[in-house]
């Protein structure tokens, strides 16, 4: 059967990865007759869930991504079989065992409904080495280098931990430059850019400049290191390491995840760290010359309106040091202990200052 990734703008990176290991898989905008990989993320899923159950098409239809792996039961109501976690290894297998008819159930890393309708979750494989996979295939999709995968952190919103699990894991250094010579301006993905070559605990400074100091190396490439796609944890931000960012990177900003500006919020939400290191975090930045920009979010199913206000307080600290506030309204994400959580609404004074703030050029984002 003909093998097709349908692509959209929020799925790319997952494509990129997975292209190589399905060398004849085409890219398409709309479902095909044949095997069809979808990726999304849970704020697409009723868009895909409509497409996928209004589809015409002799279609084997094959979900992985963040929200099919925290909900494979759900997903199973509108596709045949939900890759679960990390697809480099279980994506070919369940390809290569549909196209000679074996058994899936020997397949490690899925879940399928048995014809009776129950559902089958055929277990979890172990986790994969990065080196032994490219970041993408230049022929058909480029995406950032991703140079860790993993997070040792257990926050409530996310669900980085859930699907790729708490030991942190990285690419080698080798394995990253040979992805460089496919771009002029070099970016990243990490749950924690910062956190290079350690457990995602206590840093490896040491590390992070090995890496640095290769890629500086090479001629006519920008380094752009703890920005976005990537982000730093506010106490991993140091003199020692934004020294490194002035003097072998490219980039004047740094994305820096505070999430809340409420140390009780912070404490609810497993963040592991508090207000002050945000504080700290901000004013070393702006004194190596390095605007902060950081992320906030809003509505979380605890949250009262102080910790709202608290929140706006750190606000007009980062504004004031001259650095910017993406703010965001919490989506309760599968899989995470926030999945059935109702989110909070937000305050009538602190929605009119967010939208004054937002028209001054003090913030961007969306918040309710």
């Amino acid at each position: 059967m003909d093998i097709y990734f349908r692509w959209n703008k929020k799925n790319s990176y997952s494509i990129a990865a997975l292209a190589p290991l399905v060398p004849k898989a085409s890219i398409v905008k709309e479902p095909k007759d044949g095997i069809m990989l979808y990726s999304f993320v849970t704020k697409q899923a009723a868009s895909v869930f409509q497409e996928v159950s209004n589809a015409t098409t002799d279609s084997i239809f094959i979900a992985g991504g963040p929200h099919p792996s925290g909900a494979p039961e759900e997903t199973l109501e509108h596709f045949d079989y939900v890759v679960i976690g990390e697809g480099e290894d279980t994506l070919p297998h369940l390809l290569k065992t549909l196209e000679t008819g074996e058994d899936v159930s020997q397949v490690k890393g899925i879940a399928y409904k048995e014809p009776g309708g129950k559902m089958v979750q055929t277990g979890k494989r172990n986790d994969i080495d990065l080196n032994n996979y490219p970041c993408f295939d230049p022929k058909t999709l480029l995406s950032p280098i991703e140079i860790s995968r993993g997070c040792p952190w257990n926050c409530k919103y996310c669900q980085t931990p859930r699907l790729f699990g708490k030991k942190v894991r990285h690419r080698s250094i080798d394995s990253i430059v040979k992805c460089t010579k496919h771009y002029d301006d070099l970016r990243f993905t990490s749950s924690n850019a910062f956190a290079y070559g350690g457990d995602g605990i206590h840093p490896r400074f040491d590390k992070v400049e090995k890496l640095l100091s290769t890629l500086h190396k090479i001629k006519d490439k920008n380094i752009y290191f703890g920005t976005f796609p990537s982000e730093v944890r506010p106490e991993f931000v140091t003199d020692e390491v934004l020294e490194m960012i002035g003097w072998y990177c490219t980039n004047e900003t740094l994305s820096l995840g505070a999430q809340s500006g409420s140390d009780r919020m912070l404490k609810s939400m497993w963040r592991g760290h508090t207000v002050d290191d945000v504080i700290v975090a901000v004013e070393r930045c702006t004194s190596h010359g390095i605007t902060p920009n950081v992320d906030l979010i809003f509505g979380y199913p605890d949250e009262t309106e102080q910790d709202q206000q608290d929140s706006l307080k750190l606000i007009e600290f980062i504004n004031k040091k001259g650095g910017s506030v993406r703010a965001h309204y919490l989506t309760p994400l599968p899989d995470t202990p926030y999945a059935d959580v109702v989110p909070s609404k937000i305050g009538r004074d602190v929605k009119r200052i967010l939208g004054k703030m937002a028209l001054e050029g003090k913030l961007t984002g969306v918040w309710e």
